[in-house]
């Protein structure tokens, strides 16, 4: 029988909104799995933005956060769980809960029942079980005298971060790719508790991911500003929507120089990669460092927009518009590029809705998922935006979105230089958090959607911190992606999607 979801079981904020923990209804198991599985299946507008637990008394807290993009809401539920009780997965009613509810039982040691598989996604250092290490991982595996295995990593050429896939083949076809993660646990959640000082924190948050600095930040600072209580000036949001956009335009400008490296087009490689630079170098003329650390900071602006500035972001565009357009137009008709990029990689509209995939993972295969149309905050509400949206799950989808939101991230700094606003003063920063509240902050990082959730305790300081990075939903989708693509289709098929490691090993 169908779940009809009583309103009085959860509570309702916006993004960027709060509330006092004790608002929260907290039920008993069976209506709180019956209430987060039923708000999520045979409805594509709504998916888990966070599903965490925390340590409440001698149980474990759990909050489960479900996103409505039709109506922008975020409806809060909670339930006190023994750690020892075997519960029903939600992931038995849906996909997408799989890794939250993996993630919940290796921390906390809670038994779900009907799981597909309660593997380790991170090893961190405090997790229940210690016995679970990251040597003895249990791979999946298919037994025949016709298959065979293929190891990478998790040490790969050139300086990117530890992970491991192991192929299943037949030949050179991939039957089945596991990807496993996990061996940098740097504990940063722990750390947002730990350290003191809000610098401190502020610089935790810049770290998350490296080419995600805007996104992670602007997401840690709103989650700050909204449990101390303070409203934040039209320049500051400004300054975000812009360093947002630039960071968008930087990366996907790289990955497409990434992409023309792996079907060996010189051309678009040095191009592209050439015109990431200018772009990079402007965030340095404007706050000191290309990934834009030190940026973005809590309550106010550290380094104010000006009107030089914009004259200056002006001629950069000026500049890489032409060079692109005329380099992109060559990619997209290149026979030998096309041939590579085209029903490669091919992941469904029904796979990537039924594993909860975000940004442009769920965009490419027709999954509306932009938290800047759906939930918007900043300057996001003045530009009517429209999602690119692709059909096909391919490789040659992902490189049209990012092609495309390059273009439309040039609209929108266009659009903002216009007309700068003036800085303002900032406020001091109180004292104290509000004390017993829960934030939650979304933002559309050029990945896709981020979540960070803030809770703090009875004298008002920080007590819980949770991160959630778009590759911990995406990596899935690379798992799909290669299934009866060659071996030799993966390098391209990975860098299509470019996720996160230390994103989702945290």
């Amino acid at each position: 029988m169908p779940y009809y979801p009583d309103a009085m079981e959860y509570i309702t904020i916006k993004n960027n909104g709060s509330v006092p923990i004790v608002s929260i209804p907290e039920l008993n198991y069976d209506t709180f799995y019956q209430l987060n599985t039923g708000l999520v299946v045979d409805h594509p507008e709504r998916h888990c933005v966070n599903y965490f637990g925390f340590r409440s008394g001698k149980g474990i807290r759990l909050i489960c956060c479900i996103a409505d993009d039709n109506t922008q809401d975020i409806h809060i539920s909670s339930c006190v769980v023994s750690p020892d009780r075997p519960l029903e997965a939600f992931t038995s009613q849906v996909l997408s809960f799989e890794r939250f509810e993996r993630e919940i039982h290796e921390n906390f040691g809670i038994p779900f029942r009907n799981h597909p598989w309660l593997k380790p996604v991170r090893f961190p250092f405090n997790r229940a079980d210690r016995s679970k290490t990251i040597a003895n991982y249990p791979f999946f595996t298919m037994e025949s005298d016709e298959l065979h295995e293929v190891g990478v990593g998790p040490i790969h050429a050139g300086v990117i971060e530890p992970g491991h896939f192991r192929f299943i083949c037949n030949g050179e076809q991939i039957l089945h790719l596991e990807i496993q993660l996990g061996f940098q646990h740097r504990g940063v959640e722990d750390m947002f508790l730990k350290k003191e000082k809000l610098l401190q924190r502020v610089v935790l948050a810049e770290n998350i991911a490296g080419d995600t600095v805007a996104g992670h930040t602007t997401a840690f600072s709103q989650v700050w500003e909204t449990l101390s209580g303070m409203e934040v000036s039209e320049d500051i949001h400004y300054c975000r929507t812009l360093a947002l956009e630039l960071e968008r335009m930087a990366i996907h400008t790289g990955d497409l120089s990434a992409l023309c490296t792996d079907v060996a087009y010189q051309l678009g490689s040095a191009v592209f990669g050439r015109l990431r630079t200018p772009l990079i170098n402007f965030v340095q003329e404007w706050g000191g460092n290309r990934l834009g650390k030190g940026l973005i900071r809590p309550g106010r602006n550290p380094f104010p927009f000006t009107d030089e500035l914009a004259t200056r972001l002006k001629e950069v565009l000026k500049n890489y518009e032409p060079d692109f357009e005329e380099m992109s137009h060559m990619l997209f008709r290149l026979p030998s590029a096309l041939s590579r990029f085209e029903r490669t990689g091919v992941v469904s509209y029904e796979d990537v809705l039924s594993i909860g995939a975000v940004g442009m993972a769920a965009r490419m295969s027709g999954l509306n998922r932009d938290i800047r149309s759906s939930h918007p905050s900043l300057l996001y509400g003045r530009f009517d935006h429209q999602p690119v949206i692709k059909h096909h799950g391919d490789v040659y989808s992902r490189a049209q979105i990012r092609r495309n939101e390059i273009r439309q991230s040039m609209h929108y700094l266009r659009k903002l230089i216009k007309k700068v606003p003036a800085a303002i003063p900032a406020a001091p920063l109180p004292s104290s958090l509000l004390p017993g509240m829960l934030a939650l902050s979304l933002v559309e990082g050029w990945r896709g959607e981020i979540c960070h959730c803030g809770i703090t305790d009875s004298r008002g300081e920080l007590m819980h911190y949770k991160v959630k990075d778009p590759s911990f939903h995406n990596w899935m989708a690379l798992a799909l992606s290669v299934r009866n693509n060659e071996i030799s289709d993966f390098p391209i098929c990975n860098k299509s999607f470019n996720l996160s490691y230390c994103g989702h090993d945290l």
